[in-house]
């Protein structure tokens, strides 16, 4: 159901023609009755003769009021222009068509409105000034309709215009719902009931959501769509939401609902920047105000390119890429600019101006998530999705929910054989890198180094990756040392501890990796064959045997019998209770 927004300056009869068109009057304020002066958002709705339902917005035209008019038409699909005969282009109308065209709206209708106050021929220069004004914009093919809503001239035309405008309107995705609140109020028996225009995504009863920011949880307790109760409400509704959980002093306009998890908030982002036409140039040392969805707060410019610039704003905004922005002046109360936001999360100042002038103004989502990645080198999937509005890299390296940037892959690749290499040139006697050291060296995750070591020749040999061809080799000092140690311990069951062995910590490990020696304990090794005389040993006495009776068997002190009980305790082939020990 699309959204159609009314645009233009005061007085010429924005409300009055939606009144007409729908049979609802907009204005809902009394002072907004009495003064014949629209002052905040207004909605009324109609079926167009294609059966197809219309919401429409209806804005302030006064420049007093064009935050409120900001806080409504961001969300449109089609703009209804409105220009009056009797008086033609005013200042209101070339900065509200500003907007249209810096939010990109390019479907639009202009209705030609208080024919009834003009003759024909001021009805006619008055289109032909329209449509000159028009060239150059979003709207420039917009079709130009005379009308009265007094006499209802030109109605019927206005509304087949729009009707033909509708069913030209492109698919959009909907699977990401948010809805900007542009109005908080209590309901006595219900509780808090917010509206505002719901975008990408429907909306069910007793769905959790969340309000941003904050990522406050609340429930859908109950739908309302154009005065009517339901279970679910498309996009592209005026929506009026009934929430559980949250009280409506802690709701406020410029809020976001939207799913929990679908949402990351910013304060720092980098977008796209392009001015009106009656803007020669945007300065970044001014004061703004930054219009998005329903929200405006204060905002600087941190810095600026041709095209692209870095904004900072006071408080935490729920944005994704391709959002569409309005930026005023605070001072002189003016559109200055307007753009999409391209990255929520961007890097320094040089690099982040530096992406957005390589990357061009406009692209879609899913070449913005291959971007980013080469920007940012590897993400995880859902947090692209966030940043970009559901985009999805088509050729990302995937590991699980991460992707990894092509290039970023191949360069990880080509590190990690570099690194295991170095290892081995290192530590000749090692088996490999530790899988675990390689994931730190290589900055990522150990589901990541594991699926980089699969693009390599790298082979893995429980927690060590290792060359295929390499062999753990011994120097000729470390073989020497090993054969006089070998002897000094082959020379009975009391053998030197490892600091008297002679042999360095590497070759030792080497030779307990490979069975020519067992650790029994931190600072006691053993040969094979002497664990297999101890482990006899133990096994000739009788269940209950103390380490006393294994001492006086052995010939061992008891600074190595017990040491070696444990040894065999831990190996399963007793169990210790108490100062006995009982075999399996």
């Amino acid at each position: 159901m699309p959204l159609i927004g009314t645009a233009g300056h005061v007085d010429h009869g924005k409300s009055t023609l939606i009144q007409r068109l729908t049979g609802r009057d907009p204005d809902r304020w009394e002072e907004e009755k009495k003064r014949g002066l629209t002052i905040d958002l207004g909605f009324a709705w109609t079926t167009l003769p294609s059966e197809t339902e219309v919401s429409f917005v209806d804005v302030p035209g006064h420049e007093r009021y064009m935050k409120n008019m900001l806080a409504g038409i961001e969300a449109i699909d089609i703009a209804l222009l409105v220009v009056a005969a009797d008086e033609s282009w005013m200042p209101q109308t070339e900065e509200h068509l500003a907007v249209l065209d810096l939010l990109g709206v390019s479907t639009g209708v202009v209705a030609l409105t208080k024919t009834d106050a003009a003759d024909s021929d001021l009805v006619e220069l008055a289109a032909l000034d329209v449509s000159e004004r028009l060239v150059g914009t979003s709207l420039a093919e917009a079709p130009i309709v005379p009308t009265s809503a007094v006499t209802g001239d030109g109605i019927e035309t206005l509304i087949a215009e729009l009707d033909k405008a509708v069913l030209a309107l492109p698919e959009n995705p909907a699977d990401r719902p948010r809805m900007w609140i542009d109005r908080v109020f209590p309901i006595a028996g219900a509780g808090t009931v917010v509206t505002g225009s719901l975008l990408g995504g429907a909306l069910e009863t007793d769905q959790t959501l969340e309000l941003l920011p904050g990522q406050r949880p609340v429930r859908v307790r109950g739908l309302q769509a154009h005065e009517r109760d339901l279970a679910q409400v498309n996009p592209g509704r005026r929506v009026a939401v009934n929430l559980a959980g949250i009280e409506h002093q802690d709701v406020q306009r410029g809020d976001m609902l939207g799913r929990p998890g679908q949402w990351d908030t910013t304060t720092r982002f980098l977008v796209s920047v392009r001015t009106p036409r009656f803007i020669d140039e945007l300065s970044h040392r001014g004061a703004y105000t930054f219009h998005v969805g329903a929200d405006a707060q204060p905002a600087t410019i941190v810095g600026m390119s041709s095209t692209h610039a870095l904004v900072t704003v006071e408080h935490p905004l729920p944005l994704s890429a391709g959002d569409r922005f309005i930026l005023r002046d605070t001072g002189r109360r003016l559109v200055v600019a307007g753009g999409v936001v391209i990255d929520v999360a961007p890097g320094s100042t040089k690099a982040a101006l530096s992406f957005g002038e390589r990357l061009g103004t406009e692209v879609s989502a899913n070449d913005l998530a291959a971007a980013l990645l080469r920007l940012r080198g590897h993400e995880s999937l859902a947090t692209l999705e966030r940043h970009t509005n559901g985009g999805e890299p088509p050729d990302a390296f995937l590991v699980g929910d991460i992707a990894l940037d092509p290039e970023t892959a191949a360069k990880m690749t080509e590190h990690a054989e570099e690194l295991v290499a170095s290892a081995h040139q290192q530590f000749p006697l090692r088996p490999g890198l530790a899988q675990a050291t390689l994931s730190e060296q290589l900055g990522t995750s150990a589901d990541v180094a594991e699926a980089i070591v699969e693009r390599t020749t790298l082979i893995r040999s429980g927690p060590y990756v290792a060359h295929p061809q390499f062999e753990a080799t011994p120097s000729p000092d470390q073989w020497e040392s090993w054969t006089s140690a070998k002897s000094r311990l082959s020379q009975g069951l009391a053998v030197p501890r490892d600091s008297e062995l002679g042999v360095d910590s590497e070759m030792l490990a080497h030779l307990i990796r490979s069975g020519e020696l067992v650790r029994i304990a931190p600072d006691l090794v053993f040969l094979p064959d002497q664990i297999q005389e101890l482990t006899d040993a133990a096994k000739e006495l009788k269940d209950g045997f103390t380490v006393a009776q294994f001492r006086d068997s052995t010939g061992l002190t008891r600074k190595y019998a017990v040491p070696v009980l444990e040894w065999i305790d831990k190996e399963g082939l007793t169990v210790r209770h108490g100062e006995t020990r009982n075999f399996r």
